[in-house]
Formats: structure tokens, C-alpha cells, sequence
């Protein structure tokens, strides 16, 4: 059996990079995008390397929806001078950013970069890696908690991640003939450095998130990469067009 190949956007830190090392112990060989910071890029290939498997690591960057080509056409080469051939298994659209901005401050440079980001670039990417994709394939796309329960502030980033939702059913329809499954992961609060850490690093909200949280506290990026390492393994054949939040029943 050849070994199987994921592609994951935004792998070089957060819940990206759990994802990668989660994969990469089903041994996954790991192909994921980085914005701007080669060292911690080289970190997570180190550390996939430990385990046993192949990564490699291409500059992306999500906010220019049209450069997913141009990332789709280094992975292409990567891949047919390291496999033969360029066809991939699975498509793990992570990379993102935060906006907390309430909707009467938000401007529409704020609005199109979330725009640019979490949905534009999602589509433009994921359409230009279909013809790559091996039958029976995996996409998953990273939603949220927020495009299921509304916190003041999160608006546009919420509605974006509502879009990917709906996009994601119409990828399982559309792509049903070729066997490929798509499903949507949408984390609650997780301890990240995202949205400037606050999940990580501010102890009166994480005191309010544990609150309202039925297994009483925030999320850990590890509580997140072995889902997508599931919806990518045998066992989930046959998950196909669901959102699986994972939150630890936040707002139940």
C-alpha cells in the first residue's frame, strides 16, 4: 500500500501543526503551508522527520486568494520529483487569522481580508488541488464554534466559517462520484496563540470559557489534530458532509 499524502495550510504552528504531527503518526507523509515563519516551519519538520515520516513545507499566503496556483504548483513539482508522480489523499484547509471587531466599528478592509482568508482563498485553493486528488480522498475544512453560537465582536469571522460550512456539503455532493468525502472540524476555545493568544493567556476569560464549557475548561491544541487524523483514517469512510464540532460542549 503506497503511503498517503496530506496537504494542511497554516502547519507550522497551532492547530495546524497538531494536526500535522497527529497525521504524520498514521504515517502520513505531511505537506503543509507556512506564512512567514520559515524557523518554526523547519521545527515542525523536524519534528515530523522524528517520527518517522516525510514533511516539507511551502510559504502561502492565504490573505491573496489567487496564490493558491502558485502553492499548488510547488507542491506539484515537490511531488512528482518525490513520488513520480503529483497526485495527493488529503486536503486539510486550516490557515487562518481573527478579527474580534463589533459590527458597527468593523471597516471593509477588515471584512474583505477575512473574506480574502477563510473563504475566497479555501475555494481557489481547494479548486485548484481537486485534479490532484487521489480517488477516495479526504478535503476537511476548519470551521468554528462561533458559526454555531454568537459572541459579540466575531461577526465577520463567523459568517466566513459559515460559508466554508455550506461549501464544504456542496464538495461532498459535488465529488461524490470520485469518492472523495468532505466534512468540516469546527473547534470551540482552544489555548492557542491565536486571535493574539487571549484563549491562552487571559485568565478571566478562560475562567469565563471554562464556565460555560461542560467538560469545564478550554481546549488544548491536541484535542483538536487527532479528530482531523480520524476523518482522514479508514474508520471515517463513511463520515461524509458533517460538522463535527469539537468544543467540549460549549453553550450545550
Amino acid at each position: 500500500m503506497s503511503q498517503k499524502i496530506a496537504i494542511i495550510t497554516g502547519g507550522s504552528r497551532g492547530l495546524g501543526r497538531d494536526m500535522a504531527l497527529n497525521l504524520a503518526k498514521d504515517g502520513v507523509h505531511i505537506i503543509f503551508s507556512y506564512h512567514q515563519n520559515v524557523t518554526k516551519a523547519n521545527e515542525v519538520i523536524s519534528e515530523i522527520e522524528t517520527l518517522g515520516t516525510k514533511a516539507t513545507a511551502f510559504q502561502y499566503d492565504a490573505t491573496k486568494p489567487l496564490s493558491g496556483k502558485e502553492f499548488m504548483d510547488e507542491v506539484s513539482a515537490y511531488l512528482q520529483d518525490t513520488q513520480g508522480n503529483t497526485n495527493f489523499d488529503f486536503l486539510i484547509n486550516n490557515a487562518g487569522t481573527g478579527l474580534h471587531s463589533l459590527i458597527k466599528d468593523t471597516t471593509e478592509t477588515q471584512f474583505d481580508e477575512m473574506m480574502n482568508i477563510h473563504l475566497k482563498s479555501i475555494f481557489f485553493l481547494t479548486q485548484v488541488a481537486l485534479p490532484f486528488m487521489n480517488e477516495g480522498g479526504r478535503i476537511i475544512n476548519i470551521s468554528s464554534g462561533l458559526a454555531r453560537f454568537s459572541f459579540p465582536g466575531a461577526s465577520v469571522y463567523a459568517m466566513m466559517k459559515g460559508g466554508i460550512e455550506v461549501f464544504t456539503r456542496y464538495l461532498a455532493k459535488e465529488l461524490g462520484d470520485r469518492k472523495i468525502t468532505a466534512n468540516v472540524v469546527a473547534p470551540g476555545a482552544i489555548a492557542t496563540d491565536f486571535g493574539g493568544g487571549v484563549n491562552r493567556d487571559n485568565e478571566e476569560k478562560r475562567a469565563i470559557i471554562s464556565q460555560i464549557t461542560a467538560l469545564g475548561k478550554v481546549g488544548e491544541p491536541e484535542d483538536i489534530g487527532g479528530v482531523v487524523a480520524f476523518l482522514c483514517s479508514d474508520k471515517a469512510s463513511w463520515v461524509n458532509a458533517q460538522r463535527l464540532e469539537v468544543s467540549g460542549g460549549m453553550l450545550v
